[in-house]
């Protein structure tokens, strides 16, 4: 039972780790003395100069763990060969939760994302988010973008402000929820989002950039509602629209 139970809080504990990559990157974390780092990982054949100099002192100076790896495995770690430059660090993230966590909150407004790729995309979503009146994202880890410097970068400093919720795959998290009203946003749905009533637990869906609403995610939805348009205009960036949704009263 003991075993079991460290096992549970094991996995709790690794759930909220994100990997992150890139000299730069890895310099801005260990300068924010409010990121929690857990371990920094190294590849062994990076040089002791400029950017890793400076990683290895700042490193020292917070007391962080480093490992040393040859670089196919640090690349497995970084899961990016191409731009990790020989660096990974894993950040605790207390705003990364598990979805399942939803379900304790009596109260919620969500934005859930269905097939959102972009790195840029999700990093601008983030930011709007944290700026309105949402209390969350739900972030699939099934074909969707990850948390990612390009991520960081789009949020302009706001990946930490608020939940972001994981899952494996968003139908299995929606069907998973009741009492709650869930709002698919599409162009053709009649009703405005301007004229939607207040929900003690609301997620409003936005799909894939080309795409929209999945099928299967669209099936779980309780509603549909739509942004209206004028001039012809058929649709608006992802970003955009929840940043409208972010701001509703």
């Amino acid at each position: 039972m003991q075993d079991s139970q460290e096992y549970k809080d094991k996995k709790a504990f690794f759930e909220k780790i994100i990997t992150l990559y890139g000299r730069n990157v890895v310099v801005e974390v260990l300068q924010d003395s409010t990121i929690e780092v857990h371990k920094l990982h190294m590849a062994d054949s990076n040089k002791t100069d400029g950017a890793i100099k400076t990683i290895l002192a700042l490193a020292k100076t917070r007391n962080i763990e480093i490992t040393y790896h040859a670089k196919n495995s640090l690349s497995r770690i970084s899961k990016n060969a191409k731009q990790d430059q020989g660096v990974a660090i894993d950040i605790i993230s207390k705003s990364y939760q598990n979805a399942k966590e939803i379900k304790n909150l009596d109260s919620f407004r969500l934005i859930a994302l269905d097939g959102i790729h972009n790195p840029q995309n999700l990093g601008m979503i983030i930011r709007s988010c944290a700026a309105g009146n949402v209390d969350g994202i739900i972030l699939p880890k099934k074909s969707s973008a990850k948390i990612s410097p390009l991520v960081i970068k789009a949020s302009a400093g706001t990946l930490f402000k608020l939940p972001i919720y994981f899952c494996n795959s968003l139908d299995e998290m929606l069907n998973d929820l009741k009492d709650t009203k869930i709002y698919a946003l599409s162009s053709h749905a009649k009703n405005s989002i301007y004229n939607v009533v207040p929900h003690a637990k609301s997620i409003f869906v936005l799909g894939n950039e080309s795409d929209g609403v999945s099928k299967e995610v669209e099936a779980l939805c309780n509603d549909s509602v739509s942004i209206p348009m004028n001039r012809g205009v058929e649709s608006l960036n992802v970003a955009v629209t929840a940043s409208l949704i972010a701001f509703l009263k």
